[in-house]
């Protein structure tokens, strides 16, 4: 992946290589000059144990059961993400009077490692630790992690100075003084989105959510905008803004963005693939805790293993990635658990749950001719929200069993409006003719119409007969309750 530059060759060595290049499909050529301070230590980052284990890490999880393409890595996009976070620089250095040095280097270390704490499957595993309150399984909090301290931390530190780990991991972390190259980070033009719409698209070979990035970076602006707390005025902070003339590429942007959700990050296929996931995994944990490894068909030495014992302690996070993970599914499908045998041989042979979309049933039962007037779409809610929970109720009464049904709902927003001191971050402003800052709703239409994108999901076995009645006995009778 990596390709070395030589300088200048002698009969009797090789001189220090100073130039490092990395071949990206989405960027070409990303190149680290390891005779520039950042470069040279970012550059040792990418040598680091944390970083060369998200080799092992797929950034879109199990997305390459649909889209046999997405098969790149977390390494790959936080190399991308370094990259993009050099080009949005630029428009700080050229626009801004708030040049600072140690700040830049702060905000350009940040871009490279924040993803750094992804556990297997990224999200996916979000969700084990969520149910099973584990507190290192969350991406954040694992990075911060690793961040403040061992490798990463004396890297950063050595490289620079003392305190400089702690800095950026407060940037990440939105925490102490917030300037200009905190957008760098985070904001709805920050590197990381940047690098991962181009690069989920380009690698799913979807064809949604194209951007013009090169317009959008020549039309960006730095603007102080107001924050605040609901409607009380906290204070201003410095942002990146848009030009009039990029208008319509910003609304294709956030179309684009929005259009990621239904196409690629919620497509039933990834999310039931989740489903098998989170079941085997908080099943293995809670076996191994309850002193029933043996049921769980791995060895007393196996990195899950070792995690369901220690899922406090960062070296036994670090110890895991994906092929941990499909590599255990061999023996875990030889498991005395009926529940984590039959799971595992599922999704280690995508032989996955039937996916029946609630919502879409409900959608033309109760509004046929899709006129979304108030009343039906607060039937088609309440009548979601009564189906899941009768749904979520017959799973739990399984619990021990193998579950015949499970249920999967949420949204996503198209824009996010803020709403909390840093909330505002999230919002793109337009400057206007007259030099205005305005957000983006208030100037497009596009923007203004998109409506907020639900899901309401059940899967079940489709060799079970009885499950598939089950879901349409209980969505005909809710039908019968909001039509009376």
């Amino acid at each position: 992946m990596f390709e070395e530059h030589p300088t200048i060759r002698t009969t009797r060595q090789v001189s220090r290589l100073t130039i490092q290049r990395v071949r990206d499909p989405v960027h070409n050529l990303i190149e680290f000059d390891t005779q520039v301070e950042l470069e040279r230590v970012v550059w040792q980052l990418l040598q680091s144990r944390p970083f060369q284990r998200l080799r092992r890490i797929k950034q879109l999880g199990f997305s390459e059961l649909v889209y046999p393409g997405a098969t790149h890595t977390r390494l790959a996009h936080s190399i991308g993400v370094f990259h993009t976070a050099r080009q949005l620089m630029t428009t700080v250095r050229k626009k801004s009077t708030e040049n600072n040095e140690t700040r830049e280097k702060i905000a350009l270390s940040a871009a490279m490692v924040h993803d750094v704490g992804h556990g297997p499957f990224s999200h996916a595993f979000e969700t084990v630790g969520k149910r099973l309150g584990l507190k290192l399984a969350d991406h954040e909090v694992m990075s911060d992690e690793l961040i403040r301290n061992g490798e990463i931390a004396e890297i950063l530190n050595n490289g620079f100075m003392a305190g400089f780990a702690a800095n950026v991991a407060n940037m990440i972390k939105k925490e102490g003084k917030i300037t200009l190259h905190n957008s760098v980070v985070s904001s709805q033009f920050d590197a990381d989105r940047l690098d991962y719409m181009q690069r989920d698209r380009l690698m799913t070979g979807s064809k949604h959510s194209a951007i013009a990035l090169v317009w959008l970076l020549a039309n960006l602006d730095i603007g102080n905008v107001t924050t605040g707390i609901d409607d009380t005025e906290v204070g201003t902070f410095p942002t990146f803004v848009i030009g009039p003339k990029a208008i319509q590429a910003a609304e294709a942007y956030v179309m684009g963005l929005f259009q990621l959700y239904p196409t690629i990050y919620f497509h039933k296929t990834t999310r039931g693939a989740e489903l098998l996931f989170t079941e085997i995994l908080v099943r293995l944990v809670r076996l191994v805790q309850d002193g029933a490894v043996e049921r769980t068909g791995l060895p007393a030495n196996h990195p899950i293993v070792r995690f369901a014992r220690e899922p406090e302690a960062v070296e036994s996070v670090l110890a895991l990635d994906d092929t941990v993970v499909w590599g255990a599914l061999h023996l875990v499908r030889l498991s005395e658990d009926k529940l984590l045998a039959s799971f595992a041989d599922r999704l280690l042979n995508r032989k996955l749950f039937k996916c029946y979309d609630i919502r879409s049933e409900i959608a033309h039962r109760v509004d046929p001719h899709n006129l979304s007037e108030s009343q039906d779409l607060a039937r088609i809610e309440k009548c979601c929200a009564s189906i899941a929970q009768k749904l979520q109720q017959l799973e739990s009464e399984e619990e021990g069993a193998v579950p015949r049904v499970f249920v999967d709902a949420t949204e996503r927003k198209p824009y996010k409006a803020g709403g909390s001191s840093h909330g505002h971050n999230e919002q793109i402003y337009v400057r206007t003719d007259g030099g205005m800052l305005i957000d983006i709703r208030q100037r497009s239409e596009v923007v203004r119409a998109l409506s907020v994108y639900k899901l309401t999901r059940a899967y079940y076995d489709p060799d079970d007969g009885d499950a598939r009645k089950i879901i349409t006995d209980i969505i005909e009778g809710e039908i019968t309750n909001v039509r009376h």
